[in-house]
């Protein structure tokens, strides 16, 4: 798993370094004390390979694992304290990797969700700093929260299409979020109830080839469905499932993060080790049941 993840990041990071350079007005000289020994594609893939670890903690991982057992694959490896420092200018690169390398295309059977990332407990609020302004009070059928929302759709294999990340206060049906995060989706999106919307939004997602279906509320009128569509609606734990492997197998959520830009590199390294992870979720047979009702 080290390898392959090596080997995706090299090929984005030369790309991404040339075009870079390429576009670059100045450049100046840097020292050459400053000059990083770990090579962008070599930290990008430590981040990665953490929440394959099985470490909770990622100084413990660094220290134990990183310096002691994988010095022959990073021969320039640097302490602790430096890689910290060196990890802050990794946010831009993994984030464009995500997006381009690792979104997966839409198959038209797609499922949406989103999930809380606490920060910190309830009653440390007022006294936490890290997120000042940044963070916000949610609530989901948990209970409240304070700190963000991961929303994302995957597809019927269980490949993620799109993310987003939001303050917790950031409903699921909110109209700019959905068009953003729909914005290359097409054919039928299956959420939850927190996803029904206006008839306004819903006419102009169906025009663009979109169709969300939720189950309804029990003061709203039943209406007649398609069969197709209430057998792919009972198959929405396809994504809950995807969510419980982010949070107990890739520990995404974090409440001890001592910077927003460690946090980012924290939730992108973990949607990244998401994606190289072959067994995900997916539907049973799911190709016959796309033939049958689209």
């Amino acid at each position: 798993m080290l390898v392959t993840i090596f080997y995706h990041v090299d090929e984005f990071c030369k790309v991404f370094e040339a075009t870079l350079n390429a576009n670059s007005i100045t450049q100046q000289k840097q020292r050459a004390a400053t000059i990083p020994t770990l090579s962008l594609s070599e930290i990008i893939t430590i981040c990665i390979y953490y929440h394959y670890s099985g470490y909770k903690n990622f100084k413990a991982y660094y220290k134990n694992q990183v310096l002691v057992h994988m010095k022959n694959d990073f021969t320039k490896i640097v302490s602790y304290n430096r890689f910290i420092e060196l990890k802050k200018n990794a946010n831009l690169p993994l984030a464009l990797f995500l997006k381009i390398y690792c979104m997966s295309g839409c198959t038209g059977i797609s499922f949406i969700d989103s999930f809380s990332i606490e920060v910190c407990h309830n009653r440390r609020i007022h006294s936490h700093k890290v997120f000042k302004n940044l963070a916000q009070r949610g609530q989901t059928s948990m209970g409240w929260f304070y700190g963000f929302k991961v929303h994302f759709i995957i597809n019927h294999l269980g490949e993620i299409i799109n993310f987003y990340i939001t303050p917790g206060n950031v409903a699921d049906n909110n109209t700019n979020l959905l068009r953003k995060l729909t914005d290359n989706i097409i054919g039928k999106l299956f959420g939850d109830k927190g996803y029904i919307i206006n008839q306004k939004l819903s006419a102009e997602l169906y025009e663009r080839g979109l169709k969300i279906i939720t189950k309804i509320r029990k003061n709203m009128k039943n209406i007649l469905m398609d069969m197709g569509d209430k057998l792919f609606l009972r198959k929405r734990g396809t994504i809950e499932s995807s969510i419980g492997i982010l949070k107990e197998s890739f520990g995404i959520e974090h409440s001890r993060h001592r910077s927003p830009s460690n946090f980012l590199c924290h939730i992108f390294s973990a949607l990244a080790a998401y994606c190289f992870k072959e067994d995900k979720p997916s539907i049973v047979r799911s190709d016959l049941l796309i033939e049958q009702f689209t």
